[in-house]
C-alpha cells in the first residue's frame, strides 16, 4: 500500500499506517482504453437500444415522472413509457461530461469525467466479517469501524452509503444516524441511498451543514450522490424516481445502473444483456435531464452473468469483463463519465477472491472507468463486507494508480553511466543510481507476506489475509476524527436529534 523505506514489521507503530501511505491523490487514466468492440458493432448496440426504447418501452412507476416524461415528448401509456430515438438522442446530450465533486472539507473534491478515476468502498452487504471474528449480521459497530478504516486509507476516495448495514438501528432513522456517523468520521464526498424521497431530503440537508453552506451553494456544487438501479428489465420503480427527482432536481450525482444478469433478468448473450443495460440506462439518463437539464449523471455498468446451474450470480467472469470494456465504450460514445465496480463471488478472502477481483477491476480500468464502485471490501456476491479484504483491495487499488503514472524517460532514468558503472556480471544494490531512489522509485505492498524461509518465525509465514487482519486493527487505530467546526457540529447534531425525536421516515415495520 505504499512506498517507503522498509517492510511493515507485525510491531509496528499505528502512525506508520497513516505515513507510509502513498498520498491522498486521484489517479489518471493515462493509457488508450480498450475497444471490446468495433464502431460498427458499438453502433449496433446502441441502435437496438433505441429500438428497444422505442418499440418496447420501459415502466416508469410514479405518476410525477410520467407526467414529466409526457411533456418532453414521450410516449406514455399507462405505466409504459416509449422514446423516440430523436428524443433520447435530444435528452442525453445535455449530460455534462466532467465536473467537481465537492468534499466535506475543499481538499477532499474530485474530478469525475474525462480520464479521471474515483475509488470506493463496498457498499450496502448486510454482512460483516474480520477482525478474528465470524460472519455476522451488520450492525452500527462495524459500520463505524468500517468508515473508519475509509477516512483512514488515502486509496479510498468515498465511502458510499453503508459499508456494511447497520441493521440494529432502526429503518426510520437508520439514515439519519449513519450519515451521521459518516460526516463527523470522515471529509470525504458523500452519499445517500434513494430509498424514500424523505431520506435523499434529510441526506442533502445533512451535507449542506457538514459543508457550512446555504441552500444556493449546495444546489449549484454536486456535493453527493445516489446510485440509482433499474428493476431489470425494463423498470424504474417508484423510490428510485423519486431519488432522481430529489437529487437532479438539486444538481446532486446520479448514477444510472441497471443490474442486468445474463440468463437470469437479461438475455443470456453478453451482447443481448448490453443492449438491455443500455436502453435501461438511456432511459434513465434521459429522465435525470428532463428533471433538469445539465445535471451531473454518471453511466453505470453492472452486466455479469449467472451460474446457470444455482441461478446465483457469478462476478469476476470473462463476460463481466466483457460488458465492462463495451460499457466504457458505451459511455464515451454519450459523453458522460461511467461507473463500474470491483467484485467477485467467493465467500472468504482466498485465490478466488483475489483473481475475481483483478478481473474485475483491470476491466473496469481498462475499459476508462471513472467511478470504480465497490472498490474494497466486497466478498460474497455483495452479502459480505470483509475488513482483511478491504485492506487487501486498498493495496491493489494503489498498485493500479501507480501502474497508472507515467513511466518516467529521461537521461537521468535512462542509466547509462549506472550502467557502465557496474560493467558485466555486477549488481547495481550499492550504486548511487540506486541508492538516490530506492526509497520512492518503487512501489512496495503493504500485504505482502513474502519472507525468506530462514526468516519464518515458529509460526511459519503469515497468510495475506492474516497480515491484513493485523494492518486492519493498526489502520483502526490510527483513526482520528477530522476536524469540523463547532458551530456546525452543533448544527448537525441538533437537526439529527430533531428528526430522530420526530421518527425519522415512515416505515412498514
Amino acid at each position: 500500500m505504499s512506498k517507503r523505506r522498509g517492510r511493515l514489521s507485525g510491531r509496528a507503530r499505528t502512525r506508520d499506517v497513516v505515513a507510509e501511505q502513498p498520498p491522498w491523490e486521484q489517479p489518471r487514466m493515462r493509457l488508450e482504453p480498450t475497444r471490446a468492440v468495433s464502431d460498427d458493432e458499438l453502433e449496433a448496440i446502441h441502435q437496438a437500444s433505441l429500438r428497444v426504447l422505442q418499440e418496447t418501452g420501459i415502466d416508469f412507476l410514479d405518476d410525477t415522472a410520467r407526467r414529466q416524461l409526457a411533456d418532453a415528448g414521450a410516449d406514455v401509456d399507462g405505466d409504459r413509457v416509449r422514446f423516440e430515438p430523436e428524443l433520447v438522442e435530444r435528452l442525453i446530450s445535455t449530460a455534462p461530461a466532467q465536473f467537481t465533486l465537492h468534499g466535506r472539507e475543499p481538499h477532499r473534491n474530485l474530478t469525475l469525467g474525462g480520464d479521471h478515476i474515483v475509488y470506493t468502498s463496498v457498499a450496502s452487504p448486510p454482512f460483516v466479517t474480520g477482525l478474528g471474528r465470524d460472519r455476522r449480521d451488520g450492525n452500527r459497530d462495524d459500520y463505524r469501524n468500517l468508515v473508519k478504516m475509509g477516512q483512514v486509507l488515502n486509496a479510498i476516495h468515498c465511502v458510499p452509503g453503508y459499508p456494511v448495514e447497520p441493521m440494529d438501528i432502526h429503518p426510520s432513522i437508520r439514515h439519519l444516524e449513519a450519515t451521521h456517523d459518516l460526516l463527523t468520521l470522515c471529509d470525504k464526498f458523500a452519499f445517500v441511498y434513494s430509498l424514500s424521497r424523505e431520506r435523499n431530503l434529510d441526506a442533502i440537508e445533512m451535507v449542506r451543514i457538514a459543508r457550512g453552506v446555504d441552500e444556493a451553494t449546495i444546489n449549484e456544487e454536486t456535493s453527493l450522490l445516489s446510485v440509482i438501479n433499474a428493476s431489470t428489465p425494463l423498470r424504474y420503480d417508484t423510490v428510485m424516481l423519486h431519488g432522481i427527482q430529489e437529487m437532479s432536481a438539486r444538481n446532486q450525482l446520479i448514477v444510472i445502473t441497471p443490474f442486468t444478469l445474463a440468463g437470469a433478468m437479461a438475455p443470456v448473450t453478453v451482447g443481448g444483456a448490453l443492449v438491455l443495460q443500455n436502453a435501461e440506462a438511456l432511459a434513465g439518463i434521459a429522465y435525470t435531464q428532463v428533471v433538469r437539464a445539465g445535471a451531473p449523471v454518471a453511466y453505470g455498468g453492472f452486466t455479469s452473468n449467472v451460474d446457470m446451474r444455482s441461478g446465483s450470480p457469478a462476478f469476476g467472469t470473462p463476460e463481466y469483463w466483457k460488458a465492462c470494456l463495451v460499457g466504457g465504450q458505451l459511455a464515451r460514445r454519450y459523453g458522460v463519465p461511467y461507473r463500474s465496480s470491483n467484485v467477485n463471488a467467493s465467500n472468504s478472502v482466498d485465490a478466488q477472491a483475489a483473481y475475481e477481483s483483478v478481473i474485475a477491476i483491470w476491466g473496469a480500468v481498462m475499459g476508462g472507468v471513472n467511478l470504480l464502485f465497490h472498490g474494497a471490501g466486497w466478498l460474497e456476491g455483495g452479502l459480505l463486507t470483509s475488513y482483511e479484504k478491504l485492506v487487501i483491495d486498498a493495496d491493489l487499488l494503489n498498485m493500479v494508480t501507480e501502474m497508472l503514472k507515467p513511466i518516467t524517460i529521461d537521461d537521468a532514468s535512462l542509466a547509462i553511466e549506472a550502467i557502465a558503472e557496474v560493467g558485466p556480471a555486477g549488481h547495481f544494490f550499492g550504486t548511487s543510481h540506486t541508492q538516490e531512489r530506492y526509497a520512492t522509485e518503487h512501489f512496495q505492498p503493504m500485504v505482502s507476506s513474502w519472507a525468506n524461509f530462514e526468516n519464518w518465525d515458529e509460526t511459519g509465514r503469515p497468510e495475506a489475509h492474516q497480515r491484513a487482519e493485523g494492518l486492519a486493527h493498526l489502520i483502526l487505530a490510527a483513526h482520528e476524527d477530522p476536524p469540523m467546526p463547532d458551530d456546525r457540529r452543533a448544527e448537525l447534531d441538533e437537526f439529527v436529534e430533531r428528526r430522530v425525536a420526530e421518527g425519522g421516515v415512515e416505515t412498514d415495520f
